[in-house]
């Protein structure tokens, strides 16, 4: 067994798809419009088989949190680039491209290497190695 997916709600499909693409390299699916819904989606997919549904609205109102809030429920997820150099690497990319950096990257207590952004709607991402 294994997750398939995590969907998310974004404001900006385009802009949320934009991001997972050029910073984590997901390839984007051709996406999914329910127009009698006021729906629309695309998944993003990653190299090891893990995928984003980015999904916006337009008849349903999220809830939405301040960024970075820790929260009950989906807190975070994790996105492993194979080496700590690559995590260097990117957080300092996406830092010097204006994005939130939260921690690191560090050694955690229970031995990840790690960073922790914000993506552009505010979910918390573990970049690991």
């Amino acid at each position: 067994m294994r997750i398939e997916h995590i969907a998310l709600w974004t404001q900006d499909l385009e802009r949320f798809k934009r991001f997972y693409v050029a910073y984590f390299g997901a390839a984007a699916g051709s996406g999914y419009v329910n127009p009698a819904k006021g729906f629309a989606s695309c998944f993003l997919s990653f190299g090891d088989g893990a995928r984003i549904e980015a999904m916006t609205t337009s008849t349903l109102s999220p809830v939405a949190i301040e960024a970075g809030a820790q929260r009950m429920g989906l807190t975070h997820f994790a996105l492993s680039l194979g080496s700590e150099e690559a995590v260097d690497e990117l957080t300092q990319r996406l830092k010097a491209d204006g994005y939130p950096v939260l921690d690191g990257p560090r050694r955690t207590g229970d031995g990840y290497y790690e960073s922790v952004v914000l993506d552009p709607d505010g979910n918390r991402v573990e970049i690991t190695a």
